[in-house]
C-alpha cells in the first residue's frame, strides 16, 4: 500500500517555495503601489509604469539589453551548435580535449575573472568598450550553456535518419539542415532562451566591457539601487519576469508539441 506524501515533506515544499517566490510575488504587487514608498502601500496604481515610459535613459537602458541579449543569444547559439556537432559526432580528433576545456572553462570561472580577462584582450586589441565588446563578451559567457544543451540532444538524435537522406543523394550539409536540425530545434531554442536570460541577468561582465552609449539594464538598475529604490525599479523588473516567463512558457509549449514526433 502506497503512503502519501507526510505533513513534513509537504511543509518543506511550501517553505521552500515560499522562500524562493515570495519575494518575486512581493515585488510584482508593489510595482503597482501608489506610495513613493516602496515599504508602505498606498493603494492601486500603475503610475511607476507610466513614469517608466518616460524615462529615457532607463528605456535607453532597455533597448541596449534587448539588442545585446538577442545578438548575443544567437551567436551563442550559432557556435553551440558546431561546438556541438564537433563534440559529439568529432570521434577523438587532435584538439578535442582543448575544444572541449576552453567552452566549459567558463561554466566555473568567476565572472570576476572572465570579464577581467575581456578586458584586457579588447585592450590589447584596441577595440572600443561599446555594444559590441558587450555582445562579444556575453556571447562568450553564455557559448558553454549553449553547447551543453545541443549537446545533451544531439547525442540522443538517431544519426541513421541522416545517413538514410545522404544515401538519397542529399548533401552532408542539406541532410543535417532538413533533418537534423528540425528534429533538435526545440532544444536549439531552450538554448537560445537561455543564453538570453543569462545575458539579461549580467552585471559583472557588463562593467568591465561596456562604454559610453553601452549601459545595459542591469547596470542602470544597480547605479539606482545605490541610491535607493526607485518605485519604477519594480516596474521594469516585473515587466523583465513577465518577458522571461512569456519566454519560458513558448518554449515549454514548443517542446510539449514537438515530443511526440
Amino acid at each position: 500500500m502506497r503512503r502519501g506524501p507526510s505533513t513534513f515533506n509537504i511543509a518543506s515544499v511550501v517553505l521552500g517555495m515560499a522562500f524562493l517566490y515570495a519575494p518575486i510575488v512581493i515585488l510584482v504587487v508593489y510595482s503597482f503601489n501608489a506610495s513613493r514608498l516602496v515599504t508602505v502601500w498606498g493603494g492601486f496604481s500603475t503610475r511607476w509604469y507610466a513614469a517608466l515610459f518616460q524615462d529615457q535613459q532607463m528605456l535607453d537602458a532597455i533597448w541596449v539589453t534587448a539588442r545585446v541579449g538577442v545578438l548575443s543569444a544567437t551567436l551563442a547559439t550559432l557556435l553551440g551548435v558546431l561546438a556541438a556537432v564537433a563534440l559529439v559526432r568529432g570521434g577523438g580528433f587532435r584538439g578535442r580535449t582543448i575544444l572541449a576545456g576552453g567552452i566549459y572553462a567558463t561554466l566555473v570561472m568567476p565572472e570576476v575573472i572572465l570579464g577581467l580577462s575581456l578586458l584586457l584582450l579588447f585592450v590589447a586589441a584596441g577595440l572600443p568598450r561599446g555594444f559590441w565588446t558587450v555582445t562579444l563578451s556575453h556571447a562568450t559567457l553564455t557559448l558553454a550553456y549553449t553547447t551543453m544543451v545541443i549537446q545533451a540532444r544531439l547525442g540522443s538524435f538517431d544519426i541513421s535518419l541522416e545517413e538514410a537522406a545522404q544515401d538519397l543523394g542529399c548533401p552532408p550539409w542539406k541532410a543535417f539542415a532538413l533533418i537534423t536540425l528540425p528534429v533538435i530545434a526545440p532544444a536549439v531554442a531552450a538554448a537560445w532562451m537561455l543564453a538570453f536570460t543569462l545575458s539579461l541577468d549580467d552585471l559583472v561582465i557588463a562593467s568591465f566591457t561596456s562604454g559610453p552609449g553601452a549601459t545595459t539594464l542591469p547596470m542602470r538598475l544597480y547605479s539606482q539601487v545605490r541610491l535607493g529604490v526607485d518605485p519604477k525599479i519594480n516596474a521594469v523588473s516585473t515587466l523583465l519576469i513577465g518577458v522571461v516567463a512569456t519566454g519560458v512558457i513558448a518554449v515549454y509549449l514548443l517542446r510539449q508539441r514537438r515530443a511526440p514526433a
